[in-house]
């Protein structure tokens, strides 16, 4: 379990910093550490805060056939940043692409990591 949730955050931790990489108004200010507890913090925010968020805005989720969860992610990640002193995002446009980037990289490097490193081990004959 506990190396689960390690795998799951350098996973996050790595999809933030190739958002911070791949857009231009998106900054991480400070080193792996700082990159580490953003990626904590995300993942407490988006742990606790997104399901309410999910559950007020069901209406909405299901009006626009759950596009609407793109603005609950881009919201999350601005708490995020309003929390953090070490991420800076821009304005609502580009916390939007980097919200988009963040789920898209996360979502396929824990499909891999859960294919190469979290594969139960076959028994031994």
């Amino acid at each position: 379990m506990l190396k689960q949730v390690i795998v799951v955050w350098v996973c996050l931790s790595i999809a933030i910093a190739a958002t911070a990489a791949l857009v231009p108004s998106v900054d991480i200010n400070g080193g792996v550490l700082s990159l580490l507890g953003v990626a904590a913090l995300f993942g407490l925010v988006n742990a606790i805060i997104g399901p309410i968020l999910r559950l007020l805005s069901l209406p909405l989720l299901l009006i626009t056939f759950g596009l609407f969860a793109l603005v609950i992610n881009a919201a999350l990640l601005g708490i995020t940043a309003g929390l953090s002193d070490v991420l800076d995002v821009g304005g609502f446009l580009s916390v939007v692409v980097a919200a988009i980037l963040i789920s898209t990289i996360s979502a396929l490097l824990g499909f891999f990591a859960e294919r190469l490193v979290m594969r139960p081990s076959s028994p031994a004959v």
